[in-house]
């Protein structure tokens, strides 16, 4: 009884750990590079750098078919996707703070949608 107890709970584990993750076909990272601040103000301009990360490689959606969803920002200036390496793509967006959302935060989105999950990354900032 015992060993059955223990077998069963090894295999629950085994299941646990090995089954398959659901994951994006692309990771996305969002970073201020420059202008950086703890809280903004209207009329603040900074430099936001957008990553991708290809992570199944071949991609059927093109990089300008990126989306991007804002709120309290807009963007004044773009750099074009530039290709770092097979599965790397990297775009700066120069954004000015239009106004302060009712939450307080600002807030920049990518999307990516395709058959294999996409992607998506976002960021939030502080505005007074």
């Amino acid at each position: 009884m015992k060993t059955k107890f223990i077998l069963i709970l090894m295999l629950g584990f085994l299941f646990v750990t090995i089954s398959p993750k659901t994951a994006n076909a692309c990771d996305i990272e969002i970073e201020v590079v420059k202008g950086k601040k703890d809280v903004y103000q209207v009329g603040d301009t900074l430099i936001i750098l957008v990553k991708v990360a290809l992570t199944h490689r071949s991609c059927p959606v093109k990089m300008r078919e990126t989306k991007f969803k804002m709120n309290g920002i807009k963007v004044i200036k773009s750099t074009p996707w530039k290709q770092k390496s097979a599965n790397d793509w990297e775009r700066k967006l120069m954004v000015v703070v239009t106004k302060k959302p009712k939450n307080g935060k600002l807030n920049l989105t990518a999307i990516r949608e395709c058959e294999k999950d996409g992607g998506f990354g976002s960021i939030k900032l502080d505005v007074n």
